[in-house]
This record gives C-alpha cells, structure tokens and sequence, in this order.
C-alpha cells in the first residue's frame, strides 16, 4: 500500500496517474465484492502483515478466509481463458514477491528488530506493476470494462500456483524463516483435511469449551447474586445523607444523639422488611442488633458492589505519601505538651506511655517534647532547675524514669520548639510540630491533648502525615476557662475551636473520663496507669498489716499544684462551712504554684487548721505514713494523684463526679455528694482501716493494664495487625465488603475542609495574636536554632516570589 501512495503522489503521466486511480477506485469494489479473488489476495497481504504479532492469529484467520473462498460457488465452475492468462502472467511477479520476503536476509533482519510493536509491511508495488501492465492499452486510457471482466482472478488457480511453490523447494524451504516453514507446514495439513468438520472437531472435546462453560455458569451466578441486591430507597437515602451531615449538624449544636435517632425512624420501615424477609426465607438477617450506623454502611457498601462503583477518592480526601510500614517495625511517636522536671500530668504520663510501649518490642517508639529556652527554663521548672542543652535534659528524663519503672526503656526522645505562655500557664508549640517526626518514621502519631497541640498548628495536617492518628484528652480546660473574666464567652468559643481542630486533625480521640468535653470522634476510657513504684509501697504497707504492725501513723492530707483550679476553692469551702464539725481535725497541704500566697491567705483569714508544706513527689517518704488522701477537685479528668493513693493502700474521700468514676470500683474510694457527706466520709476514713488490693485491682492501676486499654480502645491493635478498617462483614451472603473503598465519605470532606481552613486562619500573625497566640509561635525564633541546631525557618520553609 505504501508504493501505491507513492506512485499516486508522483508526478508522472497522466496515464499512468488514471491507472493508478482507477486501480485504487477497483481495489475498493474488490474488497467490498465477496466472491473477488482480488480480495483474498489483500486478505494473504494483511495476514502476513499481522504475522509478526500473533501467528496463531493469522492461522485462524487464514483457515476463516479459506473455507469462505471455498464455499463460493463462482470457484466451482472452470475459470475462463482470459482469466489464466492473468494468472499466469501474475505468477512470476507472486514468486519474486515470495522469494525476497523467505530469504535468510529477510528473516535476520526481521528477528533482530523483533519487538511486542513490531509491524511486517509488505511491499506490493510488483503486485500493482502486474495489474497495471495488464488493464493499461498503452495509450494512457483504462478500458473500465475490460477491468471488471478480470478482477474476478480465479482462487483456484492462484492456490495451485501457491501450492506449487510450497512443495517445490525443499532446500529453499530449509532456509525460510521459522514462521514461514510452520506456515506452510500448517498448510500442507489444511490440504489434508477434507471438511471444515474435521477442522474444528477437535475443539469440541477441548479443555477450552469446559473452561468456557464453567466461566458461563460463574457469570450467571454472579449476575443472580448481584440481582438479589435491592435498591436502595428514599428513605435510607435520607438516612445516609443525615448521618454524613453529622459534622456539619454537629457544629451547628445538633447532638450526635438527635442524629441518631432520625436515621433509626428512617430505616426502621426498611428493617422490619427485611427482617420480614429474611425469617421468611430462613436465613440469618442482614440487620440484626448491631449498630445501626454499621448496618446503613454495610446496606449502601453493598448496593454499590453490586453496580460495580468504586469511589476513588475526593479534592479533600487526596491520598499522600505516607509510612510503608511493610518495610520494617511500625513506628509511634508520642507528641506531649510537657516535660520533666515539670512535674505535670502531660509530662510524666505520656512519658510512662511511651516506655511500656516499647516494652514490648513490636514497634519503635520516639517521645516528642517541648524544648524550652533558658529565660523559660527558669519559670517553669521546679527548684530553678535549668538545662543547657537537650541531651542534658534526655539525661534527666532517663534517670527519673528508670528508678521508677525498673527496667531499661528503649525509645527516642526529641525535642520541639516551645514558649511559655503565662496567661494560658502552659506551653505553646513554636512552628510546624509536625516536622520533628522525620517522613519515614511517620506511621502512628499519639497526640497528648490535641486540642492544646492544635489551636495554633500551621503546618502539615496530622492526618496526611501519619496513617493513624490518636489524640488523649488530659484536661478539662472549658471548666478552667469558665473560672476567668467573661469566661462563658471564652469557654463557648474554645468549646467549637476544640471540636475544630479534634476532627480535623485526629481519627480517634480518647477521653480519660467523662469530665471533659464530648469531642468529634472520642470514647472514653481511662488509659492511664500509676508509677509501679506506688504498688510496690501499697504491697509493702499490705506485708506490714499482716504481721500486725502499724502502717498508718499519720492522719488525712491533701497533694497538688497550688493553684484555685486544683480543688484548692473547693476545699477551703467545704472546711469553711463545716469547721466546727470537725473539731481537732488537722490537713496537711502539699504544694506549690502560682496561687499559693493568696490560697494560704485566705486558708489564714478563714481560721482554717490548714499546714501548707511545699511541694514534693508523692512517692516521697515522707507522704508513706498518711491513711486518707482528700481530693475535692472537679476540674480534673482523671486525677494522677487519686490512682497513686490508692495504688499506696490509702484510703481517698472524692466527690462523686465523672473524673472519679474510674475510682468507684475500689473498696477503698469514698465518694460524697454534698458537704455534709463530705464530713461523714472523712470521720469514716480516719476511724477505719482500708482494705488491701486485690491482685485484679493492681493490675487494674498498672501500666500494663493501661497500655493494653490504650491499644484497644485507639484501634492501635487493628492498626498494628494491617486490619483494614473500612472493611465490614455482610452475613446475608458470607463476603466481605468494604466501606472506605465503595463509599464517597462527606465526613472526610468535612474534615478536610476544616484543616485547609484552620491552616489559613493561623497563618495570619494578626489573627493568631487576636485569639491569645504568643508572638512569633509561629514559627521558632533564632535561641531555638541555637539550641536545636535547627535552620532558620526562611531557609527550612522558604516562600518564593513573597
């Protein structure tokens, strides 16, 4: 085809450019006439174009267009006179075309260009030559008549020269390339066989026609079980619809519980259904006494496995690169807002965390802390107690835990910039955060109160770093709010801010009890444990009593920071009120803080038996002799200081609120109602003996029983196994289908759309100042470079064409 075009474009005669037209016009009729030998010829041309690609392909096509020629009854007639003619003066050219592409030239060059794309093309030019020579009269004119008379070239007679050429040569044969010499083999067997019946015959008791029917029966089935999914209807479209508005409706004030109950009136008409449907038909029901929410999840994942939708993902919910964890051990990083020698609920439990995690060897673990300059060094930390560098400080964190925990912990530590707040009292992250956690130790993140780690990040989201992310709420900072000037304002607008940055930023957040704000996301579960140096003072005081001695010799006393928040307003009032119905009762207070002048002023002026001592560690010897631990505060969330007492074998009087409800299960917690409980329990306490710990009770208050909550509770378990998480089990047909791959998430929408939000909003330095952030957190300044070693924020974030 490729010559035609050239001679066509050519600038010859005009007789040989109407010969070449006419040529072209009389190929397009032969190709459209079915019983034209002239097609058959093209068909022989384009099968060995296609024979370098599939040559089973070819031989398939090559028997298809053989027996069609065969069945043409034209053929079966003898050919005319004129027709040989054509056949025999076309025959030299065939056996000139046949021997320059079956030269061992030609098939060398052919095998070393071989490629999957590789195309035969066949030079016709001879071919055209021939039929040009033939219809042309020599004076430039084509006799169209004389042209369709001979266009119909007899295959019979073009067979037997064919054949001739085949069985001819056997030495020339020996030299064909391999394709041609299975070719022609192949058609010395076609020759043989005298129907089309014994062609095909052997197909019939083939492996293919089983396999065929087999996928058949597969497909049917398929199909069936696809049908027997119903569509979904109006109102579980509602229902679904209402439940992934749940974000939304929630910051609107709408509670989870109202949402709740719309989606369950919603699809309780299609439950009864189905439940109908399914006793009927004997089989275990679809929706059973399960969740709710799972089963809607599990009824619109079905539907659109069964329509073969797969949701790949949406603007906000893009996947990004993250920890292949298939690599090597999984990797957690434990992010907290404080550090020793602060002596903190946020510094010595995450701490704790992270050295019972690594324990067990199945992960690595890195805890990450704030790094404080000296001028800020010097207010916080206790005893004016600084450190010059992080190591010095890594030194100090070390040594303090392992002479309480007994054994070497095997984790990181790093350090992140952070500025003291006086205003908020608490530390602020200075920068980006997340960026101390390098890429490839990016897998599981532990966010020690996410909400404070949160209000001012700008940087990378949690949740497109690391695969899972955790946040452990430690403080009930809406009740510490509510206590400053025009605090409802300030408390409503932290309230939303914390719900904010939760979901935006976290996948499951656990709550210590429910005394702290109900957050997006968030169970409740106290995930804490006591220093096992308590235990050991409870086990020994325990030893003590059964050899009849004294272990108690002192009577009631009160640990924390000395701040109004602590429970300190609480207690002067409830001694206040009940002064005289205690008569010769003596407390001893132990702290320091902020408040201590005018806690100890007022203490003073009210005429209260009040011994204010400084601060010190509760495992201190000092503290051993006490039997009743008083702890009036109902601002914590789950008081450290309650679970050491216990822990000790002491007796604790609390009020009864949700903070201590983790506590009530223990013989020895005496929780009061009103003030006047309050008086009853402690006479009770200082005239009784507590009971000692059961072994399930200390395990109960160990750090063992903690970190397996903590595992349990955060999905961790799951995460750790490679469980996948979206994937829900359907008992109606036994298959397992998966919700995070077929259902687009509104949620996760939403949640996006809130963290791309939350990072404009903070990186306006005005606006960060207007909302109580320090100057200049947002990114660290020059001293943390310094003590860091870090680059300069323009260099480590550059902003270009700025």
């Amino acid at each position: 085809m490729d010559s035609e075009n050239r001679v066509t474009t050519s600038s010859s005669s005009s007789s040989n450019s109407s010969a070449f037209s006419f040529i072209s016009k009389g190929w397009r009729e032969v190709r459209d006439s079915a019983d034209a030998d002239i097609q058959l010829m093209r068909h022989r041309a384009n099968s060995f174009k296609n024979l370098a690609t599939s040559f089973d392909r070819e031989l398939e096509n090559f028997f298809n267009s053989a027996s069609t020629s065969f069945s043409v009854p034209a053929i079966r007639s003898p050919p005319p006179p004129s027709e040989m003619d054509f056949v025999k003066r076309l025959q030299p050219k065939l056996s000139e075309f046949r021997r320059a592409y079956s030269s061992p030239d030609f098939s060398k060059k052919v095998l070393e260009k071989w490629t999957p794309r590789s195309r035969l093309r066949i030079d016709l030019s001879a071919i055209k030559n021939a039929i040009v020579a033939e219809v042309d009269d020599g004076d430039g004119v084509v006799d169209f008549d004389r042209v369709r008379k001979r266009n119909v070239v007899s295959f019979r007679e073009f067979w037997g020269v064919w054949k001739s050429e085949v069985e001819g040569d056997e030495a020339a044969q020996s030299r064909d390339w391999e394709p041609i010499r299975v070719l022609k083999t192949r058609l010395r067997e076609f020759e043989k066989r005298s129907s089309s019946a014994e062609i095909f015959g052997g197909l019939k008791s083939s492996e293919f026609l089983e396999k065929l029917k087999s996928s058949l029966k597969a497909m049917c089935k398929e199909s069936k079980e696809s049908k027997e999914v119903p569509p979904l209807d109006v109102p579980e479209l509602l229902a679904y619809f209402v439940r992934q508005s749940g974000p939304f409706l929630d910051q609107l004030g709408i509670k989870k519980d109202i949402c709740d109950k719309i989606v369950e009136s919603l699809c309780s008409k299609r439950k009864n259904q189905l439940l109908r449907h399914s006793s009927s038909a004997g089989e275990s029901s679809v929706i059973g006494n399960d969740n709710m929410n799972d089963e809607l999840d599990l009824r619109i994942a079905s539907v659109l496995q069964s329509t073969g939708h797969c949701y790949e993902g949406g603007f906000w919910t893009a996947d990004h690169a993250k920890h292949d964890p298939s690599n090597g051990k999984r990797h957690v990083a434990i992010v907290t807002t404080a550090s020793l020698p602060w002596m903190t609920g946020t510094a010595v439990n995450p701490l704790f965390r992270a050295a019972y995690l690594a324990q067990s060897a199945k992960q690595n673990v890195t805890l990450l802390v704030p790094w404080l300059c000296r001028s800020d060094q010097e207010i916080v930390y206790p005893n004016s107690l600084t450190f010059s560098s992080p190591e010095d400080q890594e030194t100090y964190i070390r040594n303090w835990l392992e002479e309480r925990i007994g054994f070497k912990a095997d984790f990181k530590i790093s350090f992140y910039p952070g500025k003291f707040s006086k205003e908020r009292r608490s530390i602020i992250p200075a920068g980006d955060t997340s960026q101390f956690i390098p890429s490839k130790d990016a897998d599981i993140a532990i966010l020690e109160e996410p909400e404070h780690l949160n209000w001012y990040h700008h940087g990378k989201r949690w949740t497109d770093k690391f695969n899972h992310v955790v946040g452990v709420v430690h403080t009930n900072y809406l009740e510490y709010i509510k206590r400053e000037k025009n605090g409802a304002i300030q408390a409503f607008l932290v309230k939303h801010i914390n719900n904010w940055v939760t979901r935006a930023y976290c996948h499951k957040v656990l709550r210590l009890s429910a005394a702290t704000q109900n957050l997006p996301k968030s169970v409740i579960c106290n995930v804490h444990g006591v220093n096992p140096k308590f235990l050991k003072i409870g086990e020994k005081v325990a030893a003590e009593r059964e050899l009849g001695q004294q272990a108690f010799s002192k009577g009631a006393y009160f640990l924390g920071k000395m701040v109004w928040a602590k429970g300190y307003r609480e207690l002067i009032d409830l001694l206040a009120k009940h002064k005289n119905d205690l008569d010769g009762f003596k407390l001893d207070v132990y702290g320091n803080g902020e408040d201590a002048h005018e806690v100890q002023s007022t203490a003073k002026r009210l005429d209260l038996n009040l011994n204010f001592l400084r601060g010190r560690d509760h495992a201190d010897d000092s503290l051993h002799g006490y039997k009743v631990f008083i702890n009036p505060s109902i601002s914590d969330v789950l008081c450290t200081a309650t679970a050491e007492a216990l822990a000790m074998g002491k007796f604790v009087v609390c009020a009864e609120h949700p903070s201590n409800e983790f506590f009530r299960s223990f013989p020895n917690c005496l929780t009061y109602t009103t003030s006047e409980d309050f008086i009853a329990k402690v006479k009770e306490a200082l005239e009784s003996e507590p009971q000692p710990l059961t072994p399930e009770e200390r395990y109960n208050l160990s750090w063992e029983a903690a970190t397996q909550r903590f595992i349990e509770y955060s999905e961790l378990d799951k995460v750790l196994n490679n469980t996948e998480d979206g994937a829900k089990f359907s008992r109606n047909n036994r298959k397992i289908i998966k919700k995070s791959v077929s259902l687009p998430s509104l949620s996760q929408i939403f949640d996006g759309g809130l963290a791309f939000a939350h990072y404009c909003l903070t990186g306006n330095e005005f606006l960060r100042i207007c909302t109580g952030a320090i100057p200049g957190t947002r990114d660290y300044d020059k001293q943390h470079c310094k003590d860091l070693n870090l680059l300069p924020p323009q260099v480590e974030n550059p902003i270009y064409g700025w």
